[in-house]
């Protein structure tokens, strides 16, 4: 059987998120320069979102550029948010024909002009759309969500609209740029690195951790299903006991 004949698709996760990491490293092993490894990465996007798409996966999470990511060199800078432009341009056609919706989250007022156009574009044309739900961080961060958050509720508060026992875990996350998405039941960072990063820190309580060594332009459909598989294999108990859930 092929890994992809092996996950039960009963039991798939309702929604996934990735750490796209290790495309600078995989380009000095090649002995490019990064900006090889980014668009190298940019296939890796491909085959995955086609592999989502095929097994049928409702959300897919992809940590394409964090907030921190603005510190690097102005020329990297320039070079991913071109190469943004011409990925988003070019996959739409693809995206449309896999039926797959796009959506973004992240401080998008930072983009560039033409980076933020060309992504509205997309979720424009792709919104009717009903298969696997992408999802782009982009200048993301968890803390800064998180803060917003905490900003509004206090402006809410201030202005009487809300009390402060009012509060619970459910209107936090309705305050949050995933509002209206699932949390995330499997996280996979590719990479070698195993930490989270300021990514979706209130999203994955619960998730399953799924790290692996393979550099991100080497990630293919064959790597996402076997993270599926694992994630398939976990017992999920959210706080009870195994016996509790066999009841």
């Amino acid at each position: 059987m092929t890994l992809e004949e092996q996950i039960d698709k009963d039991r798939l996760p309702q929604h996934v998120a990735v750490i796209m990491d290790g495309n600078g490293r995989w380009a000095k092993s090649q002995g490019k320069d990064r900006s090889y490894g980014h668009q190298e990465g940019v296939a890796a996007v491909r085959k995955v979102i086609n592999a989502a798409s095929v097994i049928g996966l409702k959300y897919l999470t992809m940590y394409t550029f964090s907030l921190e990511n603005w510190k690097r060199p102005e020329e990297e800078i320039e070079a991913l948010m071109t190469l943004l432009v011409t990925a988003i341009q070019g996959e739409t056609p693809d995206l449309m024909k896999k039926n797959v919706r796009l959506k973004a989250i992240g401080d998008l007022s930072r983009l560039p002009e033409s980076a933020y156009q060309a992504l509205m574009a997309c979720i424009h044309e792709t919104s009717a759309n009903t298969g696997t739900t992408l999802i782009l961080a982009l200048s993301y961060s968890s803390r800064w969500e998180i803060v917003e958050a905490i900003k509004t509720l206090a402006v809410e508060l201030t202005e009487k609209k809300l009390n402060p026992n009012d509060i619970t875990e459910a209107m936090v996350s309705d305050h949050l740029t995933t509002t209206g998405f699932p949390d995330p039941d499997l996280l996979i960072r590719t990479g070698g690195e195993k930490r989270i990063s300021n990514f979706l820190l209130w999203q994955l309580s619960y998730a399953e951790l799924y790290f692996t060594d393979t550099y991100w332009p080497d990630f293919r459909d064959e790597e996402l299903y076997k993270a599926i598989l694992y994630y398939q294999q976990r017992e999920r108990r959210f706080g009870k006991t195994s016996e509790q859930l066999i009841l």
